[in-house]
This record gives C-alpha cells, sequence and structure tokens, in this order.
C-alpha cells in the first residue's frame, strides 16, 4: 500500500464551516477527518501551522488552446498553471483549431489530456446549427456539457437559427452552458457609435457589448431553458440587469443557473486605462456598478458559481490597436487569490468562496466524488496561507503566454501546496512531478 500522508493543524473549510483539525490521505482518497489523527510509521506529515485546507477548485470554464491555438497555451502548461493556483479540476471550452464539434474530436481532447493535464478533466462538445445529432450522442455520465455560443462567437460556433437552438435546447443530454451576447445588438452599438466617431478605443468596448446586448441574448437561452425544461447554465454574467433572469437561493433543484468570473469580480471600466487590451474580453468588463451587484448577487445565490474564462493570447497579440487585439485573459494560476483578497476585504467569507469555486461546480455538474472533503471523496486539496502574500510578475507566471492581468498586484494570500487525487502536486514553490489526473466523471 503507497504511503499515507496526514496533514495537521489546519483549518478546515469545508460545507458552510470552518473546523479545526487534520486530515488523512491514503492513496487518492481521503481516509480520514478528525480533530486529531496521530501519524503512522510511514506516514508523510505536512504540518499546516493553522492554515487553511480547502478543497481544490473546479473551474467550469477554460480555453487551453489545444490543438490548433497551442502558441497561445495548452493542455499541460496552462493545467500546471492552474494547479499552483488551487485549481484540482477543470473544464475545457469547443473554441479551438479546428473546432470541438464531434464526438470524435471530442474523444480526441481526452486522449490528450490524459497523457499530459495537471489536473483532473473535462471537455466540451460545441454546438452548430447542423450537428444535432453529435450533441444527441453525449453520455450524461462522461461528457460535462454542450456549449452554445449565442450571438457572438467565431467560425461555426455561432448558434444564432431559433429552430437550430429549440433542437438543442429540446434534445440535449446534457447540461447547455451559454455564452450570451446579442450579435444584432452588439452591431447596432457599433452603427451608432460609428455616428460619433471613426476608430474605436478600449473604453468603447462595454459601450459595444453593453447590458442590453448581454440581457438580449441571456433571456432568450433562459425561456428557452424555460420552455423545454432544458438544464441550463448561463456563464459569465457581467451585468447587473441580467441578475433579474435568475433565481435566488441554495442551487440545489435549480434547472437555470448562472456564474461570475473572477476578472468580472476584480476589474471594471476604470482599469481599461493601465491595463487596456490586456483586460480586452468577452463579455466585456463593465462598470463599478455591475462589479458591486455581481458579489451581492454571489450572496443571494443567484449567482450560483465562480469561474475564471481562463482565455490566454500572447504578448505581441495584444499589443495592437483594439479592435484588432483579441478578447480573453489568462487567469488560472491567481483566481483563487483573488477571491482570498475579496475575502480579506470583506466582500466575502471563506465559505462562501469555497460554495462557489468547488461545492456549487460539484453539485452543478453532479461530479463525482470531488468537490468537497469528505473521507472517501477524491483528496483534491488545497492549502492556503492567509497572512502571507503573493506578488505577480512576468518573472512568476507560469502561463505559455507569459503575462498576467494581476501583473504588478501583491495579494494577501498565498497558495501553499496544492494535491490532485492525493498526490502533492504544487509545494508553494516549483509544479512537481505530474500527477494521476483523472477524467472528470458525472454521477447523473
Amino acid at each position: 500500500m503507497a504511503a499515507a500522508t496526514v496533514i495537521k493543524n489546519v483549518r478546515i473549510v469545508n460545507e458552510g464551516k470552518i473546523s479545526e483539525g487534520d486530515l488523512r490521505i491514503s492513496g487518492q482518497r481521503i481516509e480520514r477527518i478528525e480533530r486529531e489523527i496521530t501519524p503512522q510509521a510511514n506516514d508523510t506529515v505536512v504540518e499546516g501551522g493553522g492554515r487553511y485546507l480547502l478543497p481544490g477548485m473546479i473551474d467550469d470554464q477554460v480555453h487551453f488552446r489545444e490543438p490548433g491555438l497551442t502558441h497561445k497555451g495548452n493542455i499541460a502548461s496552462e493545467s500546471r498553471a492552474a494547479v499552483a493556483g488551487g485549481i484540482t479540476s477543470f473544464m475545457e471550452m469547443p473554441n479551438v483549431s479546428p473546432a470541438t464539434t464531434t464526438i470524435e474530436a471530442l474523444e480526441a481532447k481526452y486522449v490528450i489530456a490524459a497523457n499530459c493535464a495537471y489536473g483532473n478533466y473535462g471537455f466540451y462538445l460545441g454546438a452548430t446549427e447542423d450537428n444535432l445529432e453529435q450533441i444527441k450522442r453525449l453520455d450524461p455520465t462522461k461528457h460535462c456539457g454542450v456549449k452554445v455560443f449565442m450571438g457572438a462567437s467565431t467560425g461555426d460556433l455561432l448558434v444564432e437559427a431559433p429552430q437550430a437552438l429549440d433542437d438543442i435546447f429540446r434534445e440535449s443530454p446534457v447540461l447547455i452552458v451559454t455564452h450570451c451576447e446579442s450579435g444584432p445588438v452588439i452591431a447596432r452599438n457599433r452603427a451608432e457609435l460609428l455616428k460619433q466617431k471613426s476608430i474605436f478605443t478600449i473604453d468603447d468596448h462595454p459601450r459595444l457589448r453593453d447590458a442590453e446586448a448581454c440581457y438580449a441574448s441571456s433571456s432568450y437561452a433562459v425561456d428557452l431553458a424555460k420552455r423545454h425544461g432544458s438544464q441550463l447554465h448561463v456563464l459569465h454574467i457581467t451585468t447587473e440587469k441580467e441578475l433579474s433572469l435568475f433565481s435566488a437561493g441554495p442551487i440545489a433543484g435549480k434547472h437555470i443557473t448562472a456564474e461570475a468570473c473572477v476578472h468580472h469580480l476584480w476589474f471594471s471600466n476604470q482599469d481599461y486605462t493601465d491595463r487596456g487590451n490586456l483586460i480586452k474580453c468577452n463579455p466585456a468588463v463593465k462598470y463599478p456598478s455591475d462589479r458591486d451587484a455581481l458579489i451581492k448577487a454571489l450572496h443571494s445565490n443567484q449567482i450560483d458559481i465562480i469561474a475564471t474564462d481562463h482565455a490566454p493570447h500572447t504578448w505581441d497579440e495584444k499589443q495592437v490597436d483594439y479592435d484588432k487585439a483579441p478578447a480573453g485573459l489568462p487567469l488560472v494560476q491567481h483566481a483563487l487569490l483573488s477571491l482570498l483578497e475579496h475575502v480579506k476585504q470583506g466582500r466575502m467569507s471563506l465559505p462562501q468562496v469555497i460554495e462557489k469555486v468547488s461545492h456549487n461546480p460539484a453539485l452543478r455538474y453532479a461530479v463525482a466524488e470531488r468537490g468537497f472533503l469528505r473521507e472517501g471523496f477524491f483528496a483534491d486539496l488545497v492549502l492556503v496561507d492567509c497572512e502571507s502574500s503573493t506578488s505577480v510578475t512576468h518573472e512568476n507566471s507560469l502561463y505559455h503566454c507569459g503575462w498576467s492581468p494581476f501583473d504588478g498586484v501583491t495579494f494577501g494570500a498565498r497558495i501553499e501546496s496544492t494535491w490532485v487525487n492525493g498526490q502533492q502536486v504544487f509545494d508553494g514553490q516549483t509544479v512537481g512531478a505530474r500527477p494521476e489526473a483523472m477524467r472528470l466523471r458525472f454521477a447523473r
């Protein structure tokens, strides 16, 4: 039997409570959680020193760029950065090259991940206006969901035809996740702004992709889900207006849920002056009032999940005029740290953060045996020191693209260790040998 690990003297954050105790890992799983555990002769002992022990973050929205866009990032590099940031499981999006629109292409990504991923992995199938038969082949126990770009995308992943959307919402055997921005509203906004100016800048981004563009699309998605009884999860909500579409209360029993992303909880349009295209993303970073409304909605549980929408581009790709700059930013290494900063500033509690990044993703996707610190569950763990600090620089970025939108920020916490399936993969300084990461399974 493999040697066990006992993590001593930690404050365990789990299921709404913080309790002092020890945790023992045996093999890939949590064997015991008790007030005090006496290590056995061959156990590895990790002294927690009163630090916080958390379940690993389950990030349900990342873009790791493989295959086809690996000059920006790849599954190995970005999942390596993710575990250094406390993310132990991820679900990756289909807008790669070629796009993941068939079951065969989907399974090919699982083969890549099996040989290089540092965290546990799932992949979405991308919906098109003519791949309904592929969507119907998805297995609820093996596949996390189908991604629908409703209104604003590139290539054949844009789905706007009403009949195609009706068919997808009626027939999908798995959770439908949506990017909601209305292409016609964005085009109308662009035409109106062109009457005032001939060259757009980054300051125009939240005006082009405004609250109406988001609401027109997200309300359509919610209406479709209500009409067909679909399981719907609306990604990266950015506006106060959209919050009226979602019910408050616990996630259990909901068939329509919503999520916010860490950068929309951190930045506002006021940051465009300093960060420029580095924080250009779709949907756009909006206004302080929207950011405040999102944080309030986390408390009311209108927002159920927090994710990253990690989407790296090279530094050079961002150093161009606004209209030519791609949308997206790298986030997985510093996402949890940014949320711990909200805790430090009193905007959220630590149990609330863990509910939104670990418990609720596990519940919404029915991720099997993960997302909680429970005996018998897989040992996906993060040890954090909330009395230390982490300064973000180009030099300590682990992203393939080599930069972070948080460059220059000092967070008031530090990721001390990360375990994936019982194996310590990050020791606070370096990412070690690749763990035995697993394909996520879903208890549906």
